[in-house]
């Protein structure tokens, strides 16, 4: 792994204030949390929010996230805010945490892809709290919602670092679009969310989307068993089958399949990238000029922060594939297997013949 590199200098006051009147001004912003890097608008005018879709590529149905400051009123974007939601944000807000909450009625649906819901999230990272909060004191109700899904294309690996934002927008930076770099995102994947807009329908609380904070940390907050989504779940972010993908076609393999790989056995023409967190034996002679192994964490969630800022790294290695390594399949690793899961099936290669 490579060494981590200096902090940058914090976002100055000026370039704070600048991106909330962006925001205010219906313009688009670019931010960091401890999940990854946000593409802000005004939550609550729509035609900044379709900034937001037009520049990603991103499907008019699919919802994005609010963000919120921690002194933020919830109600004043929930209907509803059950005392399951109320537990949990004592528990995770700040933090990675996205609660599903019935939308009020004054919250344009834009955020929502026209859903009667709505994704509410408090984010921990200092330089997204400031912006929040330079936001709200521009906003006449001083409630300043920053709606912003990821700031990369649509279906595309999320960017954890200031420099993944600007290569994934170079027309809306040269346009003048800040990014307000706060260094490399800690927790390097996105948020749990969970929906809770159905508890009096009885649905409970239900893992749209896992993350950093587990199931069982939601269960054992609410005392109750955290559901699996069904047919009639809210859609919700980065839940579609295929996501999080890298150009490079990438395939999941399991252990037996390595044992192969690493023989040389059945690869595909030109050069391929093997992302293990297991160690492997020497690569046979001659084999390393066609298969160059990237080692990665063996803890989920070192795995996790280091995960698209991999990916990313290996896209522009000219590889013909990325062949990685299937992560155990336990509960601390749902999150890792969630996002590598959707990106191969973005491309749902036969891993037979890779």
């Amino acid at each position: 792994m490579h060494d981590k590199a200096p902090a940058p200098p914090a976002p100055s006051e000026r370039e704070i204030d600048f991106a909330a009147r962006c925001l205010a001004e219906g313009r688009l912003a670019a931010f960091p949390t401890e999940t990854v890097y946000g593409l802000g608008a005004d939550a609550e005018n729509p035609r900044a929010v379709a900034r937001i879709y037009a520049a990603k590529g991103r499907p008019a149905n699919h919802p994005v996230i609010v963000h919120i400051a921690p002194e933020g009123d919830v109600e004043y974007w929930a209907a509803q805010v059950p005392p399951e939601a109320r537990l949990l944000m004592q528990a995770f807000w700040p933090g990675p945490l996205t609660l599903i909450l019935k939308r009020a009625p004054h919250i344009p649906d834009a955020v929502s892809g026209g859903q009667d819901s709505i994704g509410l999230r408090c984010p921990s990272h200092p330089v997204a709290q400031d912006l929040l909060r330079a936001f709200a004191a521009l906003k006449p109700s001083g409630q300043g919602g920053v709606a912003a899904p990821s700031a990369n294309k649509f279906g595309q690996v999320s960017p954890t670092l200031a420099e993944h934002v600007r290569g994934e927008f170079p027309d809306e930076v040269a346009q003048g679009m800040p990014v307000l770099d706060g260094g490399a995102a800690e927790v390097g994947i996105e948020s749990t969310i969970v929906d809770l807009s159905r508890l009096d329908q009885g649905a409970g609380a239900v893992l749209l989307r896992p993350g950093h904070i587990g199931a069982a940390q939601i269960a054992a907050v609410l005392g109750q068993p955290v559901h699996r989504p069904d047919a009639a779940a809210p859609r919700a972010s980065g839940t579609l089958k295929a996501h999080y993908a890298p150009h490079t076609p990438l395939a999941l393999i399991d252990d037996a399949r390595l044992a192969q790989v690493v023989r040389g056995a059945d690869l595909p023409e030109g050069r391929c990238v093997l992302v293990s967190y297991a160690a492997l034996p020497a690569l046979p002679a001659g084999l390393a000029a066609r298969l160059q192994v990237r080692s990665v964490p063996a803890d989920p969630a070192r795995y996790a922060q280091a995960l698209y800022a991999t990916l990313r790294e290996l896209d522009h290695g000219g590889y013909v594939r990325l062949l990685v390594q299937a992560p155990p399949r336990t509960a601390d690793w749902d999150a890792v297997n969630d996002r590598i899961g959707r990106a191969a099936a973005a491309f749902a290669l036969d891993t037979r013949g890779l």
